[in-house]
């Protein structure tokens, strides 16, 4: 493990050596090395670079860099150099660019940037931001920092210090800046990386396609790994999108034993993957798949494990996770090497807030994924709505607090009052506790408090009702959104399918007569919409209430 207190310190604190350092895969398949000597040597010369730029510690700088290496170099020189960075999504394509330079301006704006980085590639649709009216420097991450370094003190960082702000991905408001201190930020590493996380050693190598811009991608794979001193293998997002595949060659190339990804990317791998892909893969040096970001399906997972099995794949590396940006990454890990635990409970109890195992006379069972236990020195609850806590199998608000759990969000403080209270990061998530075999505890998360679905007085859990309706003939999987509106005023539930247009007039009859079989709901409307219609994060989340807000203002395009 790391010796530092900051990332400054611990990227100081680096043991070198063969082998030890980050590998870049280029958007071009090249692959760039940097020791981790030269990481930190070069983050010193940005960082001179950034002070004689006049650029005073605290300041923000906002990075918007599609290429990994030249953004973790940026970020990495911004840190050293006492700045906060503001890691942003940069668009791969021009697809609904106004609503893309929206987003960017008001992530801009709100962190009151000092300057904004980004590449040649990307310099139009950035420099787009001036139409919405916020005026700030924007430079090349590349040309900025060409020739000598110049002379420059730079600041000591300390770890009450900002280290970065977080922007939340959107799937429920307008992003918000999370503050992450360099001190949260190394808590949260040696709790996910210590001995009751990963437990990492030093024959650990990590790969990942995760983007740089969200949290399980930065922290998981870049800021983490340096804190705790784990070489890695960067790809670009963009080339996972295009050939899954090339995240398991990277693996089996460089003998990973660490990597993760949400639950769409398993079951796209195992969509797309030939047998042909996995003649000369090896995947037995794969001790952790990580599994988080988004609901966990355990018929997903187990698909892949039963597709890599040619491969090496062990099962036990599945290792289910929850987290989220305000606690800074991780909250609670399934336990390293045993089997993933799904839990098996009965729908009907679950409409009135109780996980009641399902037994042989079971109608209808839900199928819950184990999240496992919290770390050391932090604390995980699961409360009623007035903050008492509840027993096991007892369906709640959770609750936690810790050293990893940051201070709010930037200059929001009515956002901040809500999301935090004595101490407490209300994570606005839904879960319950239930033993298992040996009697361990595990948290077991149901969806959002928000995005609940209450009708006729029981509850519904959307991402259940998504399931069932992905797994029908003809929906393209993964983009169903269900969600309730209020129709002369009942509460209703909408559910809303992408589809081919041939296929809308039966997936309408088939959606329905699902979703009555399997909960006992009548949909008031099933919306077939176009493939690619459906709004999601830039992290690839549904954006249930934008799909909402979307069909009650009458502008869901459906086919005919």
């Amino acid at each position: 493990m790391g010796d530092g207190t900051t990332l400054v310190s611990a990227l100081s604190a680096l043991r070198q050596g063969p082998g030890r350092g980050f590998r870049f895969v280029g958007l071009d398949r090249q692959e760039r090395y940097f020791a981790y000597e030269e990481l930190e040597a070069e983050a010193h010369r940005r960082a001179a670079f950034l002070v004689d730029r006049g650029l005073k510690k605290g300041d923000r700088v906002a990075l918007v860099i599609p290429e990994p290496h030249e953004f973790v170099l940026t970020f990495l020189g911004a840190s050293v150099a006492g700045l906060v960075p503001v890691p942003i999504y940069p668009r791969a394509s021009f697809k609904n660019a106004d609503g893309y330079v929206d987003i960017l301006a008001h992530i801009i704006g709100t962190a009151e940037a000092a300057a904004v980085f980004c590449m040649k590639s990307n310099r139009e649709v950035v420099s787009q931001i001036a139409s919405r009216g916020v005026d700030v420097p924007i430079w090349d991450a590349t040309d900025t920092f060409e020739g000598s370094a110049p002379s420059a003190g730079l600041p000591k960082v300390g770890e009450d210090d900002l280290c970065f702000l977080q922007f939340t991905s959107g799937s429920t408001s307008k992003p918000k800046g999370v503050m992450v201190t360099h001190g949260n930020l190394v808590a949260n590493a040696r709790a996910f990386l210590g001995p009751k996380g990963l437990d990492r050693n030093d024959d650990d190598v990590g790969v990942s396609w995760l983007p740089l811009f969200h949290d399980m991608g930065l922290i998981g794979f870049a800021l983490g790994t340096l804190v705790c001193d784990i070489p890695v293998v960067l790809l670009p997002t963009e080339t996972f999108g295009r050939s899954p595949r090339v995240w398991l060659e990277k693996i089996s190339e460089h003998r990973g034993t660490i990597t993760y990804a949400p639950n769409f990317a398993y079951g796209l791998v195992t969509k797309r993957i030939k047998d042909r892909d996995l003649e000369n893969m090896d995947l037995s040096h794969l001790r952790v798949a990580g599994c988080g970001a988004e609901p966990i399906r355990a018929r997903t997972l187990l698909d892949f494990a039963e597709r890599m099995k040619p491969a090496g794949f062990q099962p036990k590396a599945f290792l289910p996770s929850y987290g989220m940006a305000e606690a800074t990454l991780a909250i609670t890990f399934h336990q390293l090497g045993d089997e993933m635990k799904v839990d098996r409970v009965d729908a009907d109890a679950m409409k009135d807030g109780v996980a009641r195992p399902a037994d042989d006379s079971t109608e209808t069972v839900l199928e819950v994924v184990s999240c496992g236990e919290g770390f050391p020195e932090h604390e995980v609850k699961v409360v009623d709505p007035d903050g008492a806590e509840l027993g096991e199998r007892r369906v709640g608000h959770v609750v936690t607090r810790g050293p990893s759990v940051t201070q709010g969000y930037f200059q929001n403080p009515a956002a901040t009052a809500e999301g935090w209270k004595d101490g407490w990061l209300q994570t606005g998530d839904l879960g319950y506790w239930a033993p298992d075999a040996d009697g361990t505890m595990n948290l077991h998360i149901c969806g959002r408090i928000k995005d609940l679905i209450i009708i006729r007085g029981a509850n519904h859990y959307p991402q259940d009702i998504e399931w069932a309706v992905a797994d029908i003939e003809g929906v393209r999987r993964g983009n169903v959104i269900a969600f309730s509106t209020l129709i002369d005023g009942v509460e209703e539930l909408v559910v809303a399918a992408e589809a081919v247009s041939g296929d809308a007039e039966r997936l309408r009859t088939e959606i329905a007569r699902e979703v009555q079989r399997g909960f006992g709901l009548s949909p008031k409307h099933v919306a077939v919409v176009p493939v690619g219609t459906l709004p999601k994060t830039s992290s690839g989340k549904a954006q249930r209430r934008k799909t909402r807000a979307l069909y009650e203002a009458g502008d869901l395009p459906e086919h005919p």
